[in-house]
């Protein structure tokens, strides 16, 4: 096939030529540029956007459950040993494995000694296409190193810590058990739900054995739901001024489908869920009674404790990025009104320039503040990420239904969404109403939208939705810090006179910061979040010089250095930065070298979040 399509692009290029000739010979310009035009399109198309292939070929038009995830992980990794190391964290409370793929090149060092980017999923077990948003950045990074130069300049310069599942035993309940689409949220800790002395005796009862929990309508002359005379598959409800028409029957709604199997007069209040583990963490966390599924404390879960216990042993996590459903949002801390003054100024513009961004890359996505504009969240894993590691951190929530109408600005109800949902799916996101004998109400009408209606990606646009976040984060790590030598000048120090100082030297240079986000930020410099970044001079070679003073400065003429710490008098070749070095900007330091001529010093340049450089200086003077 390859080589017909190289024969037929040849012979049109032949043809494009003769064109061209002829039309030099008898029309002349006009046409010439024509035929130029021809050509231009012909050679587009031989360098048209190439298939990347992988050696692990994925289908993202279906979900997959704890044991094929795992499996999908493994394979790439043994496919990419250069690239992929996967690392189990611990197990959930089933015993299922925590894992971590540690992703990044050879080049440029291990990854503990490069700014890192966190990205997880499915930490709502019931949020599934988060894992498959993580999959797929996984699957994407590991094809695509050394046939786009972006993304290996991105593996090479900084290393990924990819979770996709972050809650397993909630993802495989959802996929082995009868579910409603909000359900298997909270990880399997057997709680008392009720209050009765036992646990998980009364969850939800699949009566029609379909595979989903759905909708239980009992006619009832003074019931308020009719169904519609356009789809009776809908119940709408009457106003509080309207009345049934003469012959329409009227209903009851009796909730969520199940039998009250504990007596206790409810229906499916007890059921196999936990802990909410998005309410978990450390960072302003709150007890049951205000935050629920806050579990008994923070990082109480072992899932929880498990993930902390790695992102904790990685301080080089600069990004983080957790995948959630739905809405189609990007979303920062604070959770709390009274936290907002945690996000210093500095801070704000870099999330703000970084989600601005995000929005154009994910049509019908809006930026929000948590607590202003979602809810009140205590005990979130991005606010911990945030507020008690410094990092710059942002929850996406996945899906947005906009995206089915492919118009801004519409809002359907909610019977218009699924409706829709429906319609594209060819029935297979509904059970169709049937009749039940119910132990309590009698005859009853059972069905509704299934667990596939409403907050999971559509199998037919769920690779987009995959890839467009996947952007998105991409764009966000390649935003981390990277720090590069400025400019340098090596001048003799003078003496009051004007006169040289015999092996004296001044050395000045900058230090360059060329991405958005700063080697440190504004709330980890004030929180006292990790350590400063630091500044080191030595000898090089068999020469010594002697470092006499290193000083920070306002800018590069300035003569007059920043006042020393205490610690930096005591160690004159050593400096503390603790502000670190903002985002797409420079700091200017100034060395006092003793040394003779031609001798030779190393200048490093270390940070948590940036690689360490190191440059060697030569103490000599310019030419006049």
């Amino acid at each position: 096939m390859n080589n017909i399509r190289t024969m037929y692009r040849a012979e049109l290029m032949s043809m494009a030529s003769q064109r061209v000739v002829y039309a030099k010979s008898r029309i002349g310009t006009s046409l010439l540029l024509v035929a130029s035009i021809a050509l231009c399109f012909i050679a587009a198309d031989a360098s048209a956007q190439p298939n990347m292939p992988s050696k692990v070929e994925i289908s993202w038009d279906r979900y997959y459950d704890y044991p094929q995830t795992k499996e999908w992980i493994e394979k790439i990794a043994s496919a990419y040993p250069d690239l992929v190391k996967v690392e189990s964290v611990g197990k959930s409370i089933q015993g299922r494995e925590m894992l971590v793929a540690i992703v990044t090149s050879a080049k440029g060092g291990p990854h503990t000694g490069k700014p890192a980017m966190w990205i997880d999923g499915n930490i709502h077990g019931n949020e599934v296409q988060a894992s498959e948003v993580v999959l797929y950045t996984l699957w994407y990074l590991t094809k695509a190193y050394g046939q786009n130069d972006k993304l290996t300049d991105l593996l090479d310069s900084y290393a990924f810590y990819l979770a996709p599942m972050m809650n397993p035993d909630g993802r495989q309940y959802w996929f082995d058990h009868a579910n409603t689409p909000h359900s298997s949220r909270h990880n399997q800790r057997p709680i008392d739900g009720d209050r009765d002395g036992k646990v998980d005796e009364d969850g939800p009862d699949d009566l029609d054995k379909d595979g989903h929990i759905t909708l239980m309508w009992r006619a009832d002359p003074m019931g308020r739901w009719v169904r519609s005379q356009t789809d009776d598959r809908v119940f709408v409800r009457l106003r509080d001024d309207q009345s049934a028409a003469a012959g329409v029957i009227t209903y009851e709604s009796l909730g969520e489908e199940g039998i009250d199997n504990d007596a206790d007069g409810r229906i499916n209040e007890d059921g196999p869920f936990g802990d909410d583990m998005n309410r978990n963490w450390p960072s302003d966390w709150q007890p049951e009674h205000i935050q629920g599924g806050a579990g008994p404390f923070p990082l109480s879960s072992p899932e929880t404790e498990a993930i902390a216990k790695f992102i904790l042993a990685h301080p080089n996590i600069a990004a983080v990025q957790s995948y959630h459903n739905f809405g189609g949002m990007i979303i920062r801390g604070p959770g709390a009104a009274y936290r907002e003054g945690l996000y210093p100024a500095e801070d704000a513009r870099v999330y703000d320039e970084l989600a601005r961004t995000g929005e154009q890359m994910l049509p019908y996505y809006r930026y929000l503040v948590l607590f202003s504009g979602l809810y009140g969240v205590h005990g979130g894993f991005v606010n911990w990420a945030s507020e008690s590691l410094g990092a710059f951190a942002f929850t996406n929530e996945l899906w947005a239904t906009g995206k089915y109408f492919q118009r801004e600005n519409l809002n359907p109800g909610e019977d218009q969404q699924w409706l829709w949902r429906d319609r594209l799916a060819f029935g297979a996101e509904y059970s169709a109403l049937k009749e039940f004998d119910h132990p309590r109400f009698g005859k009853i009408l059972i069905g509704g939208p299934n667990k596939w209606s409403s907050r999971v990606t559509p199998t037919f646009m769920l690779e987009e939705e995959c890839h467009r976040n996947f952007a998105f984060t991409a764009y966000h790590a390649e935003q981390m810090p990277l720090v590069k030598f400025g400019r340098l000048e090596v001048k003799p120090v003078k003496d009051e006179a004007g006169n040289a100082v015999s092996g004296v030297w001044r050395v000045r240079f900058e230090i360059i910061n060329t991405k958005l986000i700063p080697t440190r930020s504004a709330l980890a410099r004030r929180e006292r979040i990790g350590w400063p970044d630091l500044l080191e001079c030595g000898a090089a070679g068999k020469t010594l010089p002697k470092v006499l003073a290193i000083n920070k400065l306002a800018n590069w003429h300035d003569a007059t250095p920043e006042p020393r710490t205490g610690e930096g008098m005591r160690e004159p070749s050593r400096l503390l930065v603790p502000e670190g070095v903002p985002g797409r900007r420079a700091l200017i330091f100034e060395l006092i070298v003793e040394g003779p001529a031609d001798a030779k010093c190393t200048v490093r340049y270390s940070s948590q979040w940036a690689s360490t450089i190191e440059s060697v200086l030569q103490l000599r003077a310019p030419n006049p």
